[in-house]
C-alpha cells in the first residue's frame, strides 16, 4: 500500500477527520469564544452550490458556525484540505523541496494557488523563535553563505562585481549533539551584527567551531571557540579532529541544490520562509528519526495560529 493511499488524501470527510485529531485532541474546541460543552456537529448542510459542507460544527455560546480550518493556514482557502494534505506531503517527502510548477501540474490548482500554498505550509514550519544550542558544552558549528542578488545593495542594471556585497546573507547554527540547524536572514556579516545573534541563541558553555573568518574572533571572549584554517586548506583542524565545519556545510549542500536548482530564485523578503522549510526537514530528518509522514504529521502540529493572507506575503 502507498502512503498516499490513506483516504485522508482522497477523500474530504476524512480529510477534515484527520485534521481535527490533530488541532482538537481532547475534542472539538470553537475558535470564536474557546467553548467546549455547547458544541455539536452539523450534519447535511449545504452551501449556496448546493454542496455538503464536511466537518461544519456550531457552537451554542457564541452561536456561530465553524470548522477545524478556522485560525489555521487552511482558513478561508478554496482548495479541498485533501490537496493541501497532498501539498503538504510532497514538500516533506521531497529532500531538495518542490516547485511550484510541478504542484500546479500534479494537484491541477493554478500556479499563483500552488505557490501560495507552499508559503502558507512555510509558515507552519516556523516555530516563530530560536531553541539556545549547545548545552551541557556541546559543539556548534556557525556558518554563513550566499544566495540570491540582494537589489537592494546592488540596484538592477549596477554591475554586481564579483564580491559577495549583493548576496543576500544567510547565518546557520547547527548543534551536533541535536543534529539540528537553525538558519536566519541577515543583512551583514560584521562582528556587531552576528556576535549578539549567537549570545542570545548559543548556551555559555557552549563550544563554538567556525571558520577563520576575521567576524567570529571576538567569540574567543564569550564561549570556547575553535577554528578550522579553510585559507590553508585545513578542513578538519590537525590537533583537535573535533574541530570542523564539514556538517554544516552538508546543510549548506542540500540547501543550494534546492534554491538553485528547484526554486531557482526568490526575494528576500520570501527568504526566510525558505530557510525555515530547509531547516524543517532537516531538522526533522531520518537521521534524527522521523520518516516522511512523521514530518507531515509535524507540520500539522504547526498550523494553528499562523494564517497568512496573500497581501501580507508581499508577492511581487
Amino acid at each position: 500500500m502507498s502512503v498516499l493511499s490513506s483516504p485522508y488524501f482522497h477523500d474530504e470527510a476524512a480529510a477534515f477527520a484527520k485534521l481535527e485529531s490533530s488541532v482538537w485532541p481532547d475534542g472539538a474546541v470553537c475558535p470564536h469564544c474557546g467553548g467546549m460543552d455547547r458544541v455539536n456537529r452539523l450534519e447535511g448542510v449545504k452551501d449556496k452550490k448546493g454542496r455538503v459542507r464536511p466537518g461544519l460544527w456550531k457552537c451554542y455560546h457564541c452561536r456561530k458556525q465553524f470548522t477545524v480550518r478556522v485560525g489555521t493556514i487552511f482558513e478561508s482557502s478554496h482548495v479541498p484540505l485533501h490537496k493541501w494534505f497532498q501539498c503538504a506531503y510532497l514538500m516533506m517527502s521531497s529532500k531538495k523541496g518542490i516547485s511550484a510548477h510541478q504542484l500546479h501540474r500534479t494537484l491541477e490548482v493554478a500556479y499563483k494557488t500552488a505557490w501560495f500554498m507552499c508559503h502558507r505550509l512555510r509558515e507552519a514550519m516556523r516555530s516563530g523563535e530560536f531553541d539556545v544550542m549547545g548545552g551541557d558544552g556541546g559543539i556548534v558549528e556557525v556558518d554563513e553563505t550566499f544566495i540570491g542578488n540582494d537589489r537592494t545593495a546592488k540596484p538592477k542594471y549596477t554591475k554586481k562585481g564579483r564580491g559577495y556585497a549583493h548576496k543576500h546573507k544567510v547565518l546557520t547554527l547547527l548543534d551536533r549533539e541535536t543534529g539540528k540547524a537553525q538558519s536566519m536572514v541577515v543583512d551583514d556579516l560584521k562582528a556587531k551584527m552576528l556576535v549578539p545573534i549567537l549570545k542570545d541563541n548559543l548556551d555559555r558553555e557552549a563550544k563554538v567551531v567556525t571558520d577563520e573568518a576575521s567576524q567570529y574572533k571576538h567569540l574567543d571572549r564569550e564561549f570556547t571557540h575553535g577554528f578550522a584554517r579553510h585559507g590553508q586548506g585545513e578542513y578538519v583542524s590537525r590537533k583537535t579532529p573535533e574541530i570542523h565545519t564539514n556538517t554544516i556545510e552538508g546543510y549548506f549542500s542540500i540547501f543550494k541544490r534546492g534554491m538553485k536548482g528547484v526554486y531557482q530564485h526568490c526575494a528576500k523578503r520570501h527568504l526566510h520562509r525558505y530557510l525555515a522549510e530547509f531547516d524543517f526537514r532537516y531538522n526533522n530528518r531520518e537521521a534524527n528519526g522521523f520518516s516522511d509522514t512523521d514530518r507531515f504529521e509535524n507540520v500539522l502540529g504547526g498550523i494553528v495560529g499562523k494564517r497568512l493572507q496573500y497581501l501580507d506575503s508581499s508577492v511581487g
